[in-house]
């Protein structure tokens, strides 16, 4: 049944679960364990059909085995889903029951938060099993690393693309104002940039443009403000044949997951003369916070990783000043490296 699914890609683990009792319905993928357990957020989202739950659960966890190798932590990819309205649905019995699924899989996937899940539902699942992450007291949110991986690799771009040492003055717009985007938005501020944002839910979108400073837009207008840097931050599939012709900015850097539409939007940046951070690379510093959660906690090793994202970057940016190739196609290449050398076959 799952293998027959465009979207997989040789996935080691593809299993779904009902639980009647808690209203549970939910899949977890495992992608590829060759570096190490498979680890990755488990998102709750209304999806309209089982099929569409499964396409998501099997993009993201492949999503995640890149992630994992560009960052270069010893861990594999994995995902899940639960099919549920976040704000009707969720309710402490369904998480525990997840929790259950995941502690039935005896460590082979890791989990923790996600789009539709927050820290204090980890906390939850946690109570019933041994394979969660990231609620470690001392390390707070991982979502405040994943901004600033984003941050990092936006800056390092800034330098390479618009030669801008500093973001000091830079317009940046930003889509999606969630856990990362709106982490991100008060680091830009910081910084000194014009900042112009817009979310889904503009009663929260307004909160935070008044905290920061930013202006408020439309959320189907901000990827055309004539910006310096265009930050997507929300789901994913942002980029695309379309959206591209209509973007301004001349980079792009943000933390949502899977923003290429398709390979070749890819080539499209590149073609637009777009400099695209892969958002596997862009948006790793939430895991790398967990990996060091799980290993031994260090806020200064922490940081030093994160700053390495973006080191990442600018050696991907000079590779393709040298060939012919697509930003995301040689992160892809190096990410598949890493996973032979570790005994895979991508």
């Amino acid at each position: 049944m799952f293998q027959n699914h465009p979207s997989f890609d040789r996935h080691k683990l593809v299993t779904a679960r009902h639980d009647q009792a808690s209203g549970l319905s939910a899949i977890i993928a495992v992608h590829d364990d060759s570096r190490g357990p498979a680890i990755g957020g488990c998102r709750i989202s209304p999806y309209p059909t089982f099929d569409a739950a499964l396409n998501d659960v099997l993009r993201l966890s492949r999503g995640m085995t890149y992630k994992t190798a560009i960052a270069d932590i010893p861990y594999g990819g994995g995902k899940a889903v639960i099919i549920a309205d976040p704000r009707q649905d969720k309710t402490p019995a369904l998480l525990e029951a997840m929790g259950d699924f995941v502690e039935s899989l005896d460590g082979a996937y890791i989990t923790s938060f996600d789009s539709g899940t927050t820290l204090d539902d980890v906390r939850t699942i946690e109570t019933r099993t041994r394979f969660a992450a990231g609620t470690l007291p001392e390390a707070g949110d991982a979502s405040q690393s994943t901004a600033e991986g984003v941050f990092a690799c936006m800056r390092a771009a800034a330098d390479l693309a618009l030669g801008r040492p500093t973001l000091q003055g830079s317009r940046v717009a930003v889509q999606g104002v969630g856990n990362v985007g709106a982490r991100l938005v008060r680091l830009l501020a910081d910084a000194g940039a014009q900042i112009w944002l817009a979310d889904t839910d503009e009663d929260h979108a307004r909160r935070v443009a008044e905290a920061t400073g930013a202006t408020l837009c439309g959320i189907g207008e901000i990827h055309r403000i004539d910006a310096d840097i265009f930050s997507p931050n929300a789901l994913g599939a942002v980029l695309n044949e379309r959206s591209i012709a209509e973007l301004k900015a001349r980079v792009v850097v943000g933390g949502a997951n899977n923003q290429l539409a398709t390979p070749d939007d890819d080539l499209g940046l590149r073609a637009a003369g777009i400099t695209y951070c892969p958002d596997f690379l862009a948006n790793a510093g939430g895991i790398v916070n967990l990996h060091y959660q799980r290993s031994t906690w260090s806020p200064a090793r922490l940081g030093t990783h994160i700053e390495g994202l973006a080191e990442t970057f600018r050696e991907i940016y000079e590779t393709a000043r040298r060939s012919a190739s697509g930003m995301g196609a040689i992160a892809n290449a190096i990410a598949e490296d890493r996973i032979r050398a570790a005994g895979g076959q991508r």
